[in-house]
């Protein structure tokens, strides 16, 4: 009767410890566990960091996790600058350095990877992994440092690199390689690291071929006013980076066989503050302006009008005292211009437009603080890094009772030569380009709306 009712109990028990136990399973699978974030540590180096008395040419460094090597060719530095960059290679946990380079006596290298090294399993790189060692007794260990940054936008280009050498000769930046070459962060600062104490000339540039030679007046380039002492109490500067010539835009000429135009008033009202252009297929080589009538409604002949081509002679530029809501024709005979192989217009055209109202503008009035007029300031409204309107400032207040609507980046520009526009340096005559600042606050402007902006903060 006891074994009876024993097995009777076990039978009822044994189902709950299975589906208990398999419960239990499908709660507490197990998992990966946390994602590594953690970049390869340097277990060792041979030599040894910051060895001094090197002599040989083969380095050898050991991380504490397996390793690869990424985009080497944007990263490696070598300061002094060689003929040859070394041979690197990666195996495992070890990477491996191969001098090619004959190297100076009583020098201090660094051989900068960048972030190039990266763990295998979740490429998370080492930031900016140096290697210092030197051929004589000391490491040097001064520091200079600096800012970049563009002077006609007053923004930053991380892709240009700064130089520096030791022939202070202005030709050396044409004729021969730096001494030492740093890269900027994205804020444009960039810092040079176990110099020797001395004197050098320092630039930066947009390095387009290569060669870390300026060697083209369309790559962008800076130049300091004067050599820098490098000691313990060298002071930071900021190079202000230019082209000295604008490369010149490729001119494509229509192969169509017929001259043809377009314009933008087709589909929206003329601005009143602008020019009326219009743009041709082909350059223009004959232009008759008597064949461009502007006239009212009544036809009544608008005689203050002025008719101008851009360089290209694509354009024509149309200029009058426009009046606020108002409709115009323009009147162009198919002959008024030929292009270079003789061509016309098909025939006779008629654009019929009306101009902006005061409700399709928005009134501007802006307050500047740390105004001084001694710097000439002229502010400029920028759309898509192109500078759409250009004012001198004269006053600490400005405004416009017609602004066209849009969104607006300001700029500051400092126009030493008055002229109302920025320009740029010239090496040869150790001229600077003029300064342009980039003000933080951006502006927002709707049709038929005031907008207020008050306090925008100028540089000193």
């Amino acid at each position: 009767m006891k074994k009876a009712l024993y097995f009777f109990l076990l039978i009822l028990v044994i189902p709950k410890i299975v589906v208990l136990t398999s419960g239990c399973a499908q709660i507490i699978a197990p998992t990966g566990g946390p994602r590594d974030t953690l970049p390869p540590k340097l277990v060792s180096a041979n030599p040894k960091m910051s060895a001094t008395n090197f002599t040989g040419n083969r380095i050898t460094l050991y991380f504490d996790e397996y390793v690869h090597i990424e985009d080497l060719q944007q990263n490696l530095l070598v300061s002094p600058t060689p003929k040859n960059n070394p041979y690197i290679d990666y195996k495992l946990r070890s990477v491996t350095i191969r001098l090619r380079d004959t190297l100076e006596p009583n020098t201090t290298y660094t051989i900068n990877l960048g972030n190039s090294i990266r763990d295998i399993n979740e490429n998370n790189a080492i930031k900016d992994f140096r290697y210092v060692f030197s051929t004589g007794a000391t490491i040097d260990s001064l520091n200079f440092s600096g800012k970049v940054q563009v002077a006609e936008t007053g923004k930053v280009d991380s892709t240009l690199i700064v130089m520096l050498y030791k022939n202070l000769d202005d030709s050396a930046v044409s004729k021969q390689k730096p001494k030492y070459i740093a890269r900027l962060d994205g804020e444009g600062n960039f810092a040079f690291q176990n110099l020797a104490p001395g004197e050098y000339k320092v630039y930066a540039l947009k390095d387009g071929d290569g060669s870390r030679t300026y060697n083209s007046k369309i790559e962008m380039f800076a130049f300091a006013d004067s050599s820098v002492k490098v000691n313990n109490n060298t002071s930071a500067v900021t190079l202000y980076a230019y082209a000295e010539e604008k490369e010149k835009p490729k001119i494509s000429v229509s192969a169509e066989k017929k001259l043809r135009y377009t314009t933008k008033i087709t589909t929206q009202k003329h601005d009143v503050l602008t020019d009326l252009a219009i743009e041709f297929n082909k350059p223009l080589k004959i232009l008759d302006k008597q064949k461009i009538v502007l006239t009212d409604t009544l036809n009544n002949i608008i005689k203050d009008v002025l008719i101008t081509t851009d360089s290209t002679n694509k354009n024509i530029l149309i200029k009058t005292k426009w009046v606020q809501d108002a409709s115009y024709k323009l009147v162009i005979s198919k002959d008024f211009a030929t292009d270079s192989t003789g061509l016309s217009l098909a025939k006779s055209d008629t654009i019929r437009f009306k101009t902006k109202g005061e409700t399709d503008y928005a009134i501007i009035k802006l307050k500047f603080l740390n105004f001084n007029k001694t710097k000439n300031p002229v502010l400029q409204f920028v759309q898509n890094n192109e500078v759409i309107y250009s004012y001198p400032l004269t006053s600490d207040t400005w405004n416009a009772p017609l602004f066209n609507p849009g969104e607006y980046e300001l700029r500051i520009l400092y126009d030493d030569n008055k002229n109302g526009k920025w320009d740029m340096g010239n090496f040869a005559k150790k001229i600077q380009p003029e300064k342009v600042y980039s003000i933080s606050q951006k502006l927002s402007l709707r049709e038929n709306f005031e907008k207020d902006v008050d306090k925008i903060e100028l540089p000193k």
